[in-house]
């Protein structure tokens, strides 16, 4: 493959990747205008991320075990226009039922067709000794479409009120955006990307393959990892919420606050990604839980006061690095931990299904908190939760650190 086209690749990979979940994560900016809009509580609001999160975690093993048999291209393509087909829909407002339904089919388009095919794609990118620098590149790649786009409509939202109509507006482009990134997917991805030169529809995955990949206790240990990881990026979800509810600032702000923590993701990911390859994946996962756990700690004993906002933004801002620094390389403990290429996507939903629960109860989490223990003290045992949780996620980063010590 020429490097034109590998970069090509890559790009449409990155960019379909962050896009593509602007919609059903909707709530990380736009909490307060979605509730206002759906009239909803918070905790109803919370309830549509659930749906979205129960359909995924169902449709994650399928969909790695689809992404070893069907072509990337087909998937990808298939998913984007799907997801931004309902993504349409959504923007009229239906009643809370349809919302829970259009949330829950987007777990399906998502994690079924999309999910397993980019990182199979990814995997198969770069050469074994790379795969830090290969995720690191697609994260930050995610992370540059998103913010990029996430700021445009923010900019769109203020620019028409911050109302209703604007919010319908925020998701009519998203979702046009979504479908245009399927017909260029269609069109720009190859249908047979593997460095080993296999073909997707040629590939024989059956119950042997499935059951060696469950023998395996690397993936696991990477399930944990990337379950507590991923609590941890949730645990920034709240950080827009907090500003407007507990330090005063307004709903714009607010969501402006949201749009603009994801300019941290690009440089984090790219950074842990090459760090990584040199450092150890296992043991750089194991630093960035350290730092989590002291930074989300600190977060929540810090009192919602103004005149400490200098020193939460300090801590906020090393939580989302290191947070994003971790989204950027946990995949890549896929060849650290010597799971073989064939089975790559099978393996990736098996962590995905454990890895992604999050989805299900962190949202109903906080809008629990948020909507029994009003102010401060809601957001504070959100934070101490999700660093006892992060203690879990350093324990298993460790486990296979020492296994991989031995094992050499």
């Amino acid at each position: 493959m020429s490097i034109v086209r590998r970069w090509v690749i890559m790009s449409v990979l990155s960019l379909s990747g962050g896009i593509i979940f602007l919609m059903p994560f909707l709530q990380e900016i736009y909490t307060i205008p979605l509730a206002t809009a759906l009239q909803l509580s918070y905790t109803q609001v919370g309830s549509l991320m659930s749906a979205f999160g129960v359909s995924a975690m169902i449709c994650y093993f399928p969909g790695g075990w689809l992404a070893d048999r069907v072509s990337p291209r087909k998937l990808i393509s298939l998913s984007l226009i799907t997801t931004g087909a309902a993504g349409l829909y959504f923007s009229t407002f239906p009643s809370y039922k349809i919302s829970l339904v259009i949330h829950a089919l987007w777990g399906v388009t998502i994690t079924l067709l999309f999910w397993g095919a980019m990182i199979r794609v990814t995997r198969n990118w770069a050469p074994a000794e790379q795969q830090g620098r290969a995720f690191g590149i697609l994260e930050s790649g995610r992370g540059i479409g998103e913010v990029l786009t996430m700021l445009a409509l923010v900019k769109l939202f203020d620019y028409l009120g911050s109302g209703d109509s604007a919010l319908s507006m925020v998701l009519v482009q998203c979702a046009s955006l979504t479908i245009l990134l399927g017909v260029i997917a269609w069109f720009s991805l190859e249908d047979s990307v593997d460095r080993d030169g296999n073909e997707a529809e040629k590939r024989s995955v059956g119950l042997r393959q499935i059951l060696s990949v469950l023998r395996l206790p690397a993936v696991w240990l990477i399930s944990v990892v990337i379950f507590t990881g991923y609590c941890a990026y949730w645990g920034t979800f709240s950080f827009t919420p907090y500003a407007s509810e507990v330090l005063g600032f307004s709903v714009t702000i607010g969501a402006t606050i949201g749009a603009a923590k994801n300019f941290f993701k690009p440089a984090a990911a790219l950074v842990a990604g090459f760090v990584s390859d040199r450092l150890g994946i296992s043991r750089s996962v194991s630093l960035l839980f350290l730092t989590l756990i002291a930074g989300f700690g600190v977060f929540a004993m810090l009192p919602g006061r103004t005149e400490l906002i200098p020193v939460m933004v300090v801590v906020g801002v090393v939580i989302l690095l290191a947070t994003f620094a971790m989204r950027g390389i946990y995949f890549a403990l896929l060849e650290e931990g010597g799971i073989p290429l064939a089975v790559t996507g099978t393996a990736t939903g098996v962590v995905s299904t454990i890895g992604f629960t999050p989805d299900i109860f962190m949202p109903l989490l906080g809008g629990y908190l948020r909507d029994n223990y009003p102010g401060a003290e809601g957001h504070q045992y959100f934070f101490l939760t999700t660093a006892a949780i992060c203690g879990v996620g350093l324990a298993a980063s460790l486990l296979i650190y020492f296994r991989l010590a031995k094992t050499r």
